[in-house]
């Protein structure tokens, strides 16, 4: 088996629960600002804000879009699903999200487990996508932080994942070969095909078993696995 000495962590739906963080912080705006009155439940209200959130993401990535019309827009286009048209509101929404959410704490089974395995082993690095700002936070408020050497985020590199360059960015700012590297993520259009793009290996993590869309060198469906490959 190949010896790697340079392990990649993507952050958010890899070690962050982004699915679950995002829905207690969803729940708490629709609790702040009695969003009731303008949704039929909270399962509504995320369900359209995902549609759009998703939507802008994607944007974002392409460089399509800022990051300070993404934070606000997908709530102004939420609340216009609902013939509200209310900029001040959304912008509002837009704040206490990013608030609310970098302080809640679900990490997936096993990541402080495999954390404490690989750390003595490798250095330990996160390359994310995420804002830097809110990416930090999420690191610090969790008690992620000490375990990596360095954070590479998009909007610090420039670019976003898949581009290959951002792997590049990150690969030589660790003085390391590509070769020697390994990226671990969730992402397959993002972690798995950029790493695919840059020469770089990959490890898969898929606890909902989804189809293989992009081939990676590993597939995982718990962090604990990571100690058969590493």
């Amino acid at each position: 088996m190949h010896k790697y000495k340079h392990i990649f962590f993507d952050l958010d739906r890899t070690l962050w629960d982004f699915d679950m963080n995002s829905f207690d912080a969803l729940n708490d705006v629709f609790l702040k600002h009695d969003l009731i009155r303008i949704f039929k439940d909270i399962e509504e209200f995320v369900n359209i804000y995902h549609k759009h959130n998703d939507l802008l993401w994607a944007m974002y990535r392409e460089g399509n879009i800022k990051k300070e019309i993404l934070r606000f827009q997908r709530f102004e286009l939420a609340l216009a699903e609902k013939n509200i048209n209310d900029r001040d509101l959304a912008i509002r929404l837009g704040e206490d999200y990013l608030e609310l959410s970098v302080i809640k704490q679900r990490v997936f089974p096993n990541t402080y487990e495999i954390l404490e395995y690989l750390k003595p082993k490798y250095p330990l690095y996160i390359l994310t996508n995420g804002f830097k700002e809110t990416q930090f936070k999420k690191l610090n408020n969790c008690r992620l932080s000490s375990y990596f050497e360095q954070v590479f985020t998009s909007e610090t590199i420039g670019y976003n994942k898949p581009h290959k360059k951002i792997f590049q960015w990150a690969v030589s700012s660790v003085n390391a070969k590509k070769e020697d590297c390994i990226m671990i993520g969730d992402d397959q259009g993002v972690d798995i095909h950029g790493a695919n793009q840059f020469g770089m290996d990959s490890i898969f993590f898929n606890p909902k078993k989804e189809g293989i869309t992009h081939p990676n060198t590993h597939m995982i469906k718990d962090l604990i696995e990571i100690k058969d490959i590493l």
